[in-house]
């Protein structure tokens, strides 16, 4: 049987993980970026190579923060049909106090790798017909308070969707899923009575579990969606239509 090889850019997040498990369960070999949290990695690692012997997995570690992130993941890419960025790193604070060193980061995790990358891999990906997938968020769109910089770079790479899926669209499928508020640890920084009022807002008056993000990452993946390219997708709730 012929292997269908994706890599997950930040696989060792609750969504990256979900990601994981969910591909893995459709046949695919992964390749299991990450930078921090070897433990976690290690750990998707053997539940992986245990359940799905079939298959092939592969940790790769690169940091996404520094100008040459995508160059250190690309000597360990070799077979590759898709690509799912559920990398990031957020931050929270007024637009005054946030330095040009954590706007720099934020930058190069969640858009200028993220983009070099696909360049550089782009030709694997042309031979496989290959597919994209971003995750990105609510905030791209709507915007929030004292998540300013998270907000920009969120919204640039929806804009990149767009327009990147229109310049490979012959061979390649580019599309984004747009989570709203998720069970992650990057609500940490919320207290319960922030959290309920957030819920509250939101018309399923729950929030969202990574399984769901991942489920949507693997129809964008598979041959349902083989005409569809160039789009954003919310799962939110209904938070932000």
């Amino acid at each position: 049987m012929h292997k269908r090889f994706a890599l997950v850019v930040g696989a060792s997040g609750a969504i990256g993980q979900a990601i994981c498990r969910r591909l893995a369960q459709d046949g695919w070999s992964l390749y299991l970026q990450y930078y921090k949290g070897k433990d976690r990695i290690d750990a998707l690692y053997h539940e992986l190579a245990s359940n799905y012997r079939e298959q092939e997995f592969m940790t790769v570690q690169a940091d996404f923060s520094v100008a040459d992130g995508a160059e250190q993941l690309v000597p360990h890419i070799f077979s590759l049909h898709a690509i799912v960025f559920a990398n990031g790193q957020a931050y929270y604070g007024m637009l005054d106090d946030t330095s040009v060193e954590v706007m720099d980061a934020l930058w190069r995790v969640h858009v200028q790798n993220p983009m070099r990358l696909c360049a550089l891999l782009s030709s694997k990906l042309r031979q496989a017909n290959g597919s994209i997938v971003v995750i990105g968020s609510i905030w791209g769109e709507a915007g929030a308070s004292f998540e300013v910089a998270y907000s920009a770079v969120k919204g640039a790479q929806h804009a990149f969707v767009k327009a990147y899926a229109q310049e490979v669209a012959p061979s390649i499928r580019v599309n984004a899923i747009l989570p709203g508020f998720i069970h992650t640890n990057m609500n940490g920084h919320l207290s319960e009575d922030e959290q309920q009022e957030l819920l509250a807002d939101i018309p399923m008056q729950r929030a969202g579990e990574p399984d769901e993000v991942a489920h949507m990452v693997a129809f964008y993946m598979s041959d349902a969606t083989r005409y569809v390219t160039g789009q954003c997708v919310r799962i939110n709730g209904g938070w932000y239509i």
